[in-house]
């Protein structure tokens, strides 16, 4: 059996920790199963590289800040395969470089196009545990590239996807998927078992297991996912295309405090406005989430949209670089506010969810600035600081009932 092994820079924060790490992934190894290690930067390092950037040069360019931060990753994967060697255990550490992983230029948020599994299908054959760089590529001017925040997850899924890996465990500092995040909401459940896309809108609407893109491309190749904690041997979370569970209502909620909120107001009310507003910010890799346009009147309209917080400088650049352009009067932008989604697959089949999740808000004085839907989510816009009420009522409100 071939497994894939994926720990996150807590899990490897310090000797004791990566210790454990490598006794665990030798376990395996000595059932006689093949094993590849994907790692993180140890504890707070990328936040650490960061902050020294930022000392030396507010404004440095995408492209060093990536030359930079790669050094993190090639530590952990260098000191783990160090432990796993002193443990008696034939280990070899590689970065993005020697296995050949491709990306594309876009420096900060690389997307992966191919990986070259021959190095890490020789090291196998000889016999090794292979521990990988997460959160790196290389480009094709030969540049290092890093995949965005939770890039590692990413990394994983990709290389057990190239190597029809028998399963991708992704470990954490957490024991699975709960309906809610426990350190908010005391009373969340662990899921036994998610299907793809409902690990997808998680992933995509605030909760921190696991990186969205890895969970699309673990939904596209078919890598089944099991989430769980590296400080103990807990059962996880099975994320895969059908589970086996009683279908619920409403799987769980999910908050995202990196959010903020841009209206451009007075636009012209005509064909091809919204293109060129939406289609500069995709140019400069600025996602959209939430969008609403009002109903045209006198010639104009107006239309809101979220971004990441960390973009909103960006975004605000953007537009008032063009603001004559999107034929808009003026703009405003809100920074205090935070997206709350409920998910759930039971949701299509059941009319009045909205309408409960609207009461619960409703009941404890929430304001709702912005609505979206989709077939199993259903998102709202609020102030940032109504974040952990909303979520505790709105978990009570539906108890994560079967459907």
């Amino acid at each position: 059996m071939l497994i894939v092994k994926k720990f996150g820079g807590s899990s490897v924060a310090d000797k004791e920790r990566i210790y454990n790490v490598a006794r665990r992934c030798i376990e395996d190894y000595q059932k006689g199963h093949e094993v590849v290690v994907v790692l993180s930067a140890m504890g707070k390092t990328t936040d650490g590289l960061l902050a020294k950037a930022a000392e030396i040069n507010p404004n440095a360019s995408k492209r060093e800040l990536d030359m930079l931060l790669v050094t993190g990753e090639q530590v952990s994967v260098a000191l783990m395969a160090m432990a796993m060697q002193a443990l008696g255990v034939s280990a070899i550490s590689l970065n993005a470089h020697q296995v050949m992983m491709h990306t594309n230029s876009a420096y900060g948020v690389a997307k992966l196009q191919r990986i070259d599994t021959q190095r890490i299908r020789n090291e196998l054959d000889a016999g090794k545990i292979v521990v990988v760089t997460g959160f790196q590529g290389v480009n094709r001017k030969d540049d290092m590239t890093t995949l965005g925040r939770g890039g590692s997850d990413t990394t994983a899924v990709a290389i057990a996807a190239a190597l029809h890996a028998d399963k991708c465990e992704i470990f954490t500092d957490v024991d699975g998927v709960y309906t809610a995040d426990p350190r908010i909401v005391p009373n969340a459940r662990k899921l036994p078992e998610v299907t793809y896309s409902e690990m997808l809108e998680f992933a995509t609407l605030g909760a921190k297991v696991l990186h969205n893109r890895s969970v699309e491309l673990a939904k596209k190749y078919g890598v089944e996912l099991i989430v769980r904690s590296s400080l103990n041997h807990e059962e996880g979370t099975v994320v895969r295309e059908g589970t086996k569970m009683e279908k619920m209502l409403v799987s769980g909620v999910a908050a995202d405090e990196n959010t903020a909120r841009i209206s451009l107001i007075g636009m012209k009310d005509e064909p091809g406005i919204a293109f060129k507003l939406f289609n500069t910010l995709a140019m400069h890799n600025i996602n959209i989430d939430i969008i609403l346009q009002s109903v045209g009147r006198d010639g104009t309209k107006d239309i809101s949209f979220t971004v990441a917080r960390t973009d909103l400088k960006d975004s605000i650049a953007l537009i008032e670089e063009n603001l004559n352009n999107f034929t808009a009067t003026r703009y405003e932008y809100e920074e205090d506010v935070a997206k709350l989604s409920i998910i759930g697959a039971g949701m299509t089949s059941n009319p009045g969810v909205a309408a409960r999740m609207f009461e619960a808000l409703s009941n404890i004085g929430v304001n709702i600035k912005m609505i979206s839907t989709s077939e199993i989510r259903i998102t709202v816009l609020i102030d940032r600081a109504d974040v952990t009420r909303a979520m505790r009522a709105v978990h009570d409100a539906f108890e994560m009932v079967s459907a």
